[in-house]
């Protein structure tokens, strides 16, 4: 499904976005989804090429605390963008029908929420998470959307007790055999888990997709009110954040390098692995290499939010066009790969 054509107010705040000078600078406070890590490295591109600067934003990128979290920054206006898994903000627009949170690009349409656990645990089948115990902070996307898999798998996810963590002490957790399972991305849980001395034969994942769970995943959000006061800013952070998204799948070592310019610490093998996953299992889907970055289908979509609703025991309310706004996004010959 081809992406709804670009109103008049988008196309001009695209074209003043590009012609806008260095002094008329919009200053954006961008949360990102998690801490500064391989599939993140593409906003880092997108800022070193000067993007965000000749379009007349001035950025600044924060390191984020779950997809969960975003939503409520947002909300409560302490960021005015962010980048998050759609799916904790489908539930949180569809408990706080007054929120006006929009996605004006959906970047990674593969879903790459999991549960997982130890090969050895005995933990065969997603049912057999019945009465374990998992380990996630409060606000990790694979945590907020465990009852949507729990439904379209059919088993009690209510019986689950949760032990909420930090970030850093999820894997560690599962290491050392202090929870049964952890929640998550694949891309964050399973290299962290292998670089403290896993390998893939020690784990056992489950991924909420192929057990019938329709979601889609990460999003450039913001909230309607203020695209609407600054349609020019939010028009060229939509299309920086894809120009660095097809940065970094062209250039996959370069896209690391930028992140470890700006987190020094950082291991570019670990990170490396978990961006050509992001690549492999979430970005390259058959839509977006057809017809661009963010060509979204929208039926899917709107059963994407339902089995949310669903979930969660909300109506269903929410509309797909009131969630995605597509009037942000460049034309679709620029937002197709580059390596193509």
């Amino acid at each position: 499904m081809t992406v709804p054509p670009r109103t008049a107010l988008a196309a001009l705040a695209l074209s003043a976005a590009a012609a806008a000078p260095a002094a008329a600078q919009t200053n954006v406070s961008f949360m990102m989804d998690w801490a500064w890590q391989g599939p993140q490295a593409f906003a880092l591109m997108a800022r070193n090429e000067g993007c965000f600067a000749e379009g007349g934003v001035n950025i600044t990128l924060d390191r984020g605390f779950g997809s969960g979290r975003v939503p409520v920054e947002l909300a409560s206006g302490t960021y005015q963008m962010g980048l998050a898994d759609l799916n904790p903000t489908i539930r949180f627009r569809a408990e706080n029908p007054d929120s006006d949170i929009i996605a004006t690009a959906i970047l990674f349409a593969g879903s790459p929420l999991v549960a997982v656990v130890r090969a050895d645990s005995g933990i065969e089948t997603p049912e057999d998470l019945e009465g374990k115990t998992l380990a996630a902070p409060d606000f990790d996307a694979g945590r907020q959307l465990f009852p949507v898999f729990g439904s379209a798998v059919g088993f009690d996810y209510g019986s689950v007790n949760w032990v909420s963590v930090s970030p850093e002490l999820r894997e560690p957790m599962l290491v050392r055999g202090e929870a049964d399972g952890i929640t998550g991305f694949v891309t964050s849980s399973v290299p962290s888990l292998i670089a403290l001395g896993m390998s893939a034969d020690d784990l056992r994942v489950f991924y909420y997709t192929d057990y019938g769970a329709e979601l889609v995943s990460t999003a450039v959000l913001t909230t309607r009110a203020f695209a609407e006061a600054n349609p020019e800013a939010v028009a060229t952070v939509t299309r920086c954040m894809i120009r660095g998204v097809q940065l970094a799948e062209a250039d996959p070592d370069a896209a690391i390098a930028a992140l470890v310019a700006h987190e020094p610490l950082t291991d570019p093998v670990v990170e490396l692995e978990r961006w050509q996953i992001t690549i492999d299992d979430m970005l390259r889907t058959d839509l977006a290499v057809a017809e661009g970055i963010s060509t979204v289908d929208m039926d899917y979509l709107q059963r994407s939010i339902a089995s949310v609703e669903d979930a969660y025991g909300l109506p269903n309310t929410l509309q797909a066009a009131e969630i995605f706004d597509a009037s942000f996004l460049p034309p679709a010959e620029d937002r197709m790969f580059l390596s193509e």
